[in-house]
């Protein structure tokens, strides 16, 4: 099936087909027509499968029907996200779906100035996408109102859940439209988070799991080098030069391990960036736009950075420390082997 066939605004076909988009992916399959039906969905699926643009197009080609066949005041979707890269990048996401059409979305997060988003969001905007710190500042400030919102999204769930954001959900849901519908998706998932995720949806939820037992992607070749912790930085600096050309994302445990690792690669004259949470907005943006545009092509980051980094042709993940929780390597390998590309880990 092919999305030419869909029932959805001829707008939206357009941007598809600019975008390269032809069929749907599983997760896109299953989890639109349910989507578009207003059914509550809890929605489980590997990472580089599409799960964005899984939710985007339902909800745009929702918005964009209303606007055209009548006026529509207010904000009318919210998608929530842990991370400020995550954000950004859904942003995007939603920005190019929507494309020729009636449909206004914007991102908000925290760790730039609030103004230029205030100013944003009082020209009015169909569709949020935002961080939890950032939008209910907002909100309290009354620059945000959701009492006409109707959806609500909840991307990367788990970690939504499991950073303790569930008390953020029941707060945002009490203050919806009555009649919502609510999304869950995620890469991984426990019986905890499971639970938790039932708990704020309607007992009529769909349910939808692509993943197979192993959530990893299977485009991505796994390799294990046995490296003495002192030997470390040394095996990454021959493993760079012996792949000059790689963009390469490298995973630490801590910031502080990221910046020594950079600063003994660069005494290698290896050029590297940094992405952790104690860098500013504006710095972690700059950084991720160098690295898109392939101005640098080793990234040390840590797990905070790990679920915002959709950049395509990422050849390695290396796991310089390994992660606390098995559910931190399926994000961290996800970065690369997107889509029908190979990667190695």
């Amino acid at each position: 099936m092919k999305f030419e066939t869909y029932h959805i605004s001829t707008a939206i076909k357009r941007n598809l087909s600019d975008l390269g988009f032809k069929r749907p992916t599983d997760i896109q399959y299953k989890a639109i027509p349910s989507i578009m039906k207003g059914e509550d969905v809890l929605a489980i699926a590997q990472t580089g499968t599409g799960k964005t643009a899984a939710f985007a197009i339902p909800i745009i080609d929702k918005i964009h029907r209303i606007k055209s066949s009548k006026r529509s005041w207010g904000l009318k979707c919210i998608i929530m996200v842990p991370t400020r890269e995550l954000a950004a990048q859904i942003g995007r996401v939603f920005y190019d779906f929507s494309k020729h059409t009636k449909v206004k979305s914007f991102a908000v997060y925290g760790g730039v100035e609030q103004d230029p988003q205030i100013k944003k969001l009082e020209d009015g905007i169909d569709i949020l996408v935002a961080t939890p710190g950032r939008m209910f500042d907002l909100i309290s400030q009354k620059v945000i109102s959701v009492k006409h919102v109707d959806t609500l999204v909840l991307d990367e769930a788990d970690q939504m859940l499991d950073l303790g954001f569930i008390n953020d959900i029941k707060a945002i849901k009490k203050k919806l439209f009555k009649k919502h519908q609510t999304l869950f998706f995620s890469a991984t998932i426990n019986k905890t988070i499971k639970k938790l995720a039932f708990s704020q949806v309607k007992s009529s939820a769909i349910r939808i799991q692509i993943s197979p037992e192993d959530p990893v992607s299977k485009n991505v070749t796994h390799f294990v080098m046995f490296v003495e912790m002192d030997d470390k930085r040394f095996f990454l600096r021959r493993f760079i030069r012996d792949n000059p050309e790689a963009k390469i994302i490298v995973f630490v445990r801590t910031r502080v391990r990221a910046e020594r690792v950079a600063k003994a690669l660069e005494r290698g004259d290896i050029k590297a960036s940094t992405l952790h949470g104690e860098k500013v907005q504006e710095e972690r943006a700059n950084v991720m736009e160098a690295f898109k545009k392939g101005e640098i092509n080793i990234l040390i980051a840590t797990d905070v950075s790990a679920r915002g980094i959709d950049i395509p042709d990422i050849h390695y993940v290396i796991n310089y420390d390994l992660p606390e929780k098995k559910e931190n390597y399926v994000h961290r390998v996800g970065r690369t082997g997107r889509g029908v590309k190979k990667g190695i880990a």
